[in-house]
């Protein structure tokens, strides 16, 4: 595998679910990794990040809400997503992240994650 989502789900607002993407060693073990979210209509765009360091970086609109975790030992990368608004229903992928303007080529299935008002 690749890059492989799991996780998503149908939830009410205020709740939370957990992500997670198992990804390929072999291409993404030195990597950085984005989780990555996709709206009915609307551009795809990063929603968090983390360096090999452990640095995070998040998008203000998730800001305090979800945390993006890597084990390297496992070779995943997940996101928790707590307090979920109807705003945060997207398709939600993970792939590689670089800083500057980069956006992947190839992506693996996402995960689907709607949240009801």
């Amino acid at each position: 595998v690749q890059l492989q989502a799991s996780g998503g789900g149908l939830v009410q607002a205020g709740e939370s679910l957990r992500l997670s993407c198992v990804y390929s060693k072999t291409l993404y073990g030195l990597k950085f990794m984005g989780w990555y979210r996709q709206a009915p209509g609307k551009e795809r765009e990063l929603v968090a990040s983390i360096f090999l360091s452990g640095r995070t970086i998040y998008a203000e609109s998730v800001k305090g809400r979800f945390t993006i975790e890597r084990d390297s030992e496992k070779n995943t990368v997940d996101l928790q997503m707590n307090s979920l608004k109807p705003e945060d229903t997207a398709v939600y992928y993970c792939n590689e992240y670089r800083t500057g303007n980069y956006v992947p080529v190839n992506w693996g299935q996402g995960t689907l994650v709607t949240v009801s008002s």
